[in-house]
């Protein structure tokens, strides 16, 4: 899938060089066809990082896709640069009145502190409601997945004990759904997170679905019945070196962290560490594009 951004997103190289197809506005416009329009609200602070990261995923598709990325007019980005943002990033305020075919609310590193606690929550928890009736299906990740199925469906999050660090195996629930099409019985996702939601809280809500979950991790993939929302639980976006970056962030910060599970050769933070969960996350974004986002979305918006 061509996906298509603005021609100096500094993403745009990267995946170049990757041989992922990437296009920009003047070709798009030669091609007679509408692609899908989804917004990504990023609220991870290397910004940069995550985009390419997303737009990487979102390549695994004979669909093209037009990338709006979304900024919070309420928090001051600290790591990205003003000029990045002011570039390549809309606020709110730009595109309410606007309607697109999918959404990415991408985690945060704020998952100790209490939802309302959170500077941005109000305008955050406005986009979530604006999702309702301005998109057909919304992918929510890691915290924003927590955020998103407290606040439409009032489940909670829980302190864990550790931080969950790792790559995790998971079990495949419900083999008939399409977002899980052509899964295997089990496969391996990242996880990186402080907190987590309980099976319970979860399986008690009606409209929801509990997908995939790990013995280790928890709940890892959950939809609702009608496709509209999706919660991700972990990061299957990451790249190779993601979980080590932050491993050794950790370490400079004297944290001490754990070594993250199954992620190097022999738990060896010296050695390369081992691309497991590229396929599935490929296929998950791919499901999703086509059966939850492209099947679903009027033609006209």
């Amino acid at each position: 899938m061509p996906i298509k951004v603005q021609k100096d997103l500094p993403a745009r190289a990267i995946l170049e060089a990757e041989n992922i197809f990437v296009m920009d506005e003047e070709r798009a416009l030669g091609q007679d066809i509408r692609p899908l329009e989804i917004v990504i609200l990023n609220l991870m602070p290397l910004k940069e990082e995550t985009e390419t990261q997303l737009l990487r995923i979102l390549s695994n598709s004979p669909l093209q896709v037009n990338v709006t990325f979304l900024m919070l007019s309420t928090h001051e980005a600290r790591h990205t640069s003003a000029n990045h943002l002011n570039q390549f990033y809309v606020e709110f305020s730009e595109i309410r009145g606007r309607r697109f075919d999918g959404m990415i609310i991408t985690g945060a590193p704020v998952e100790q502190l209490p939802f309302e606690d959170v500077d941005y929550w109000p305008e955050l928890c406005t986009i979530m409601d604006w999702t309702t009736t301005h998109v057909t299906s919304t992918i929510h990740i890691c915290w924003g997945a927590q955020a998103g199925i407290y606040h439409h469906y009032g489940v909670p999050k829980y302190d864990l004990p550790k931080k969950l660090s790792g790559v995790y195996e998971h079990r495949l629930l419900h083999r008939r759904v399409p977002l899980v099409r052509s899964f295997d019985d089990r496969f391996l996702a990242p996880h990186s997170r402080y907190t987590t939601v309980r099976r319970e809280d979860v399986a008690a809500c009606e409209d929801l679905e509990i997908l995939a979950e790990s013995d280790e991790a928890g709940v890892y993939l959950v939809q609702s019945h009608d496709g509209r929302r999706v919660f991700i639980f972990g990061h299957p976006e990451y790249d190779r070196v993601t979980l080590d970056q932050e491993y050794r962030r950790d370490l400079a910060k004297g944290i001490g962290p754990s070594i993250p599970v199954r992620y190097y050769e022999n738990d060896d933070p010296d050695t390369r560490p081992l691309l497991s969960w590229r396929s599935h996350s490929g296929l998950l974004y791919s499901n999703w594009l086509n059966y939850y986002v492209y099947q679903e979305t009027p033609y006209e918006l």
